[in-house]
């Protein structure tokens, strides 16, 4: 460079730079790619509301195009929907006499409301069923993870048959927990409550290693039931299973339940088992 004629690089007199953007004004521009724009950029002025012409209905006119636009909110959004998905659905293993359990519940409506219907009990094999109940609730969404669920819930065994008015939640906690729990008032005064949770945890995309708790407590004793104040029974389970498709999966496992309290004392009475741990096979199933 120096052998360049007119030019004298040897006392430079600004500093030398890689930045492309030297010796510009970039105080005017937000939104540099990488970087948040601040409060004062993002201001607090209100969205505009949105546009009441369109352009089509000057071609096949504002009543046709106004019936469109509602199909086409309810076709994307607002349109009913439904599912149906039992959790559990298995054998269960056990000294004694095996049995079996279900566990499930379906949905029908939109993304705010919802009619659901609940059922799950267990039974003996070639001994009947031993415990059996329906909800039926509506469900509300109180946010973008939880739904506020109000309803009836109706118990055939053990015991006489009982109808609870239920209220309760369900949705999904931080770090994916599947979360419920509802309080039930019974037509005889009895209050009762239930807690559960689920947590999938992913070993591969297929194989998961799901555990579970069930919590049930009583605000009193309901010997008619077997069920004792305070916290009555509770269930811990383990359950492995692979998803040879993603709505049916079977699974293996074990579960460990226990009366706790006076529910103890009325299953000794009854000459009822106070605690079982058992094998579990079964499938995990939805549509």
């Amino acid at each position: 460079m120096s052998s360049m004629p007119g030019m004298d690089m040897t006392k430079p007199d600004a500093p030398v730079t890689t930045d492309p953007h030297a010796g510009h004004d970039m105080s005017g521009m937000a939104g540099m790619p990488g970087e948040e724009p601040s409060a004062s950029e993002i201001g607090d002025t209100p969205a505009p509301a949105p546009p009441t012409d369109h352009a089509a209905d000057e071609v096949f006119g504002a009543g046709q195009m106004a019936a469109s636009r509602k199909a086409l909110r309810h076709e994307n959004g607002g349109m009913p929907a439904y599912s149906v998905l039992f959790n559990l659905a298995e054998y269960r293993v056990q000294k004694g006499r095996d049995a079996y359990r279900w566990d499930g519940e379906g949905w029908f409506g939109g993304d705010i409301d919802r009619f659901v219907v609940k059922s799950e009990g267990e039974g003996a094999i070639r001994g009947g069923i031993d415990s059996a109940e329906v909800q039926g609730l509506y469900s509300r969404a109180i946010g973008p993870w939880f739904n506020l669920q109000a309803g009836v819930r109706h118990d055939f065994k053990p015991g006489p048959p009982r109808t609870y008015a239920t209220i309760g939640f369900q949705g999904i906690a931080p770090y994916w927990f599947d979360v419920s729990g509802a309080l039930f008032l019974s037509d005889k005064g009895d209050l009762l409550g239930r807690l559960e949770g689920t947590y999938d945890q992913r070993i591969t995309q297929k194989l998961i290693l799901q555990p579970r708790v069930e919590l049930n407590f009583a605000a009193q004793d309901v010997p008619a039931n077997g069920i004792g104040s305070g916290l009555s029974d509770a269930e811990l389970g383990l359950r492995l299973r692979y998803e040879i498709k993603r709505e049916f999966a079977p699974y293996v496992g074990i579960s460990w339940e226990s009366k706790v309290g006076d529910s103890a004392r009325f299953a000794r009475i009854a000459g009822d088992r106070v605690q079982a741990t058992r094998v579990v096979i079964g499938i995990r199933t939805w549509f």
